[in-house]
């Protein structure tokens, strides 16, 4: 009876996932343009990956974006989170303007952000005239163009932290607090040796949670920069994307996905494997 009921939900679901991942794999072994027949070339696309600089580049943006937007999650995360978690007038309000952003799709985030940081008519530089401070490229520099779009997913993706955070706070033993203040420590102390060591499981959770989340940075590349300055912008997602979109190379933007599914795949493994060992799992 209980088949059933889960029985047809369940082919769906397997076959809205399992039937796209068996067919880009074989589609990650042939040159197909959409148009032409498909032509087997066994592992040609998987190999030109590895001789590929633009690719290379595409590997070391999104790196460059996820070492700027992971640690700063996870602290900013803790602290907003400790702060909130008190009893204080209008918390509920705060907490509401927090998760807002979150519950923002990634495109409207972008067009925000633009309007914001547009070097042109934004915002951000409009202030810097003000004050009577130098323009910015921001959006249109190399160099900040990056670390503006990581300051951008930061605001939108930063509440998921903060509510992860929330939950876990209610579960510290308020008997180790309450002994720690009686032993003299102070806020900063039961903070660091107390409350922050029960909650490293949740730390290792959320850390990979947004690792795997900046490894798939595209909706804000895609309406902010579309990859640019110079390609400075351009990560692995969005250079999969050109491939198979707009270069009609389907095959190689199948090997490239295959091939961060692959990296996401290991890096995940690596970090559950030593949490698991360091004894602070989070799962």
């Amino acid at each position: 009876m209980g088949l059933s009921f889960i029985g047809p939900g369940t082919l769906i679901v397997l076959g809205l996932s399992i039937f796209p991942a068996v067919w880009a794999f074989l589609l990650s072994r042939q040159k197909w343009n959409g148009f032409s027949t498909p032509t087997d070339i066994g592992w040609t696309n998987y190999q030109k990956m590895a001789a590929d600089p633009e690719l290379m580049g595409a590997v070391g943006h999104t790196l460059l974006f996820t070492v700027l937007f992971v640690p700063a999650s996870i602290v900013l995360g803790l602290l907003l989170a400790v702060a909130l978690n008190r009893k204080i007038r209008f918390i509920g309000f705060y907490r509401t303007c927090l998760f807002v952003p979150f519950v923002m799709s990634a495109a409207a985030t972008g067009i925000l952000g633009t309007f914001v940081f547009n070097p042109q008519f934004g915002m951000a530089n409009s202030v810097l005239r003000g004050l009577g401070l130098p323009q910015q490229g921001l959006l249109e520099s190399q160099s900040q163009a990056m670390i503006i779009i990581a300051l951008m997913a930061l605001w939108q993706q930063l509440a998921f932290t903060v509510v992860v955070y929330l939950a876990a706070l209610q579960d510290v033993p308020q008997e180790l607090v309450e002994a720690a203040r009686v032993d003299g420590a102070s806020p900063y102390r039961v903070f660091r040796h107390v409350i922050v060591p029960q909650l490293t499981p949740v730390t290792v959770f959320a850390t990979i949670w947004q690792t795997i989340t900046a490894l798939q940075l595209f909706d804000l590349v895609f309406v902010t920069t579309r990859g640019g300055p110079l390609g400075s912008t351009q990560t692995v997602v969005y250079y999969l994307w050109d491939q198979a979109f707009r270069e009609l190379k389907f095959g190689y933007g199948s090997a490239v996905a295959y091939g961060l599914f692959a990296a996401t795949l290991v890096i995940t493994i690596i970090m559950v494997v030593y949490s698991r060992r360091t004894k602070t799992e989070g799962f």
